[in-house]
This record gives structure tokens, sequence and C-alpha cells, in this order.
């Protein structure tokens, strides 16, 4: 598989895997005393992945417009991307008293003490953002070797518009 596709199929895995990240339960909260378990979905934690997922896709796709240096930077960034979607998967946390900020009922001055667990989603945010850093230092280290998307319709500069039309009397087409 080459590198350019490579990237791309990995970009898509991660933007897949982190805007999953946003609809799965990232934190479960309970209450206790017979109150209902309140579960928080990783948009509600976190709109990190989800941003971080869109960003890095639109950069994929501008690489493919770029020149060689151009990409590399925007390869770089992708990279940067993943690190900090690694970091936001392994960090967030949410605690009783941000979560209470978020659902007044699981405040301290409504409950006594509430049992936090961890559901799925960081884990599908860090597959995501695992994907996005490979895409990123595959794109770093195969820059060079990516074929310019316009360089098939450019014109030979050497050619004078008569060899031009003459190409294309004779059925040849002087853009390729």
């Amino acid at each position: 598989m080459r590198p350019q596709r490579l990237v791309d199929l990995l970009a898509l895995v991660a933007l897949v895997l982190l805007a999953l990240s946003a609809y799965l339960t990232w934190s479960i909260a309970d209450p206790g005393s017979g109150r209902p378990v309140v579960n928080f979905n990783g948009y509600s934690v976190t709109r990190a992945p989800v941003t971080l997922a869109l960003a890095s896709v639109v950069a994929v796709i501008v690489t493919k417009l770029a020149g060689t240096a151009l990409r590399r930077l925007l390869a770089a960034l992708v990279l940067v991307m993943g690190v900090a979607a690694v970091g936001v998967a392994l960090q967030v946390r949410p605690d009783v008293t941000e979560l209470g900020r978020l659902r007044p009922e699981l405040s301290q001055a409504v409950t006594d003490r509430v049992a936090l667990s961890t559901g799925p989603a960081p884990w599908v945010a860090l597959a995501g953002g695992i994907a996005l850093l490979a895409a990123g230092l595959i794109a770093v280290l195969t820059a060079h070797r990516w074929r310019r998307p316009t360089a098939r319709y450019e014109r030979d500069p050497a050619a004078t518009p008569a060899d031009q039309w003459k190409a294309i009397d004779a059925g040849e087409d002087p853009t390729i």
C-alpha cells in the first residue's frame, strides 16, 4: 500500500474512532441511595477528541494539495494532534466536583458519596489517537515521495502554443 493511501486510511480510522468516543460513555457516576446512575458521554466530558479528529482530517486533505515543505509541516501538525488526542484519552478523568457542575444531582450538597467509574470511550479515543499519531508519523517520513496532484495537468514549458495545437490535432492531450 502506498504511504499516501495508508495515511488517508489511518486518518479516516482516527476520525471514526475519535468521533465514536464522543458518543460512548466516558464516565459513570453512581450517587447511591437509590438514585439513578448517570452516564456521561465523551462529548459532555471533553470536546477535544472530535475537534482534533476534524482538524487532522482537514490537514490530511490539504496535504494532497501542498508541496513537499508544506506537506511536512502539515504532517507534523497531524502528528502533534495525534499526541494531543492520546494525552486527552489518558488524562481526562473528571472528578466528582466537575461532574457535579455538569449535573447538579451529583453535587456534594445532594449526595454524600458518588462512585465514579470509566466507560469505554477513553479507550476508543486512545486507539483513535494512536491511529492519528501513526498517520502523522508516516506522512512526515514519506512526504517527499508523494506525488503532486497538479503535476499531471501541467504543460511542458518548452512547448510552444503551435506545438500544443499540433498535438491536439494529432489526437494527443498536451497536458499529459
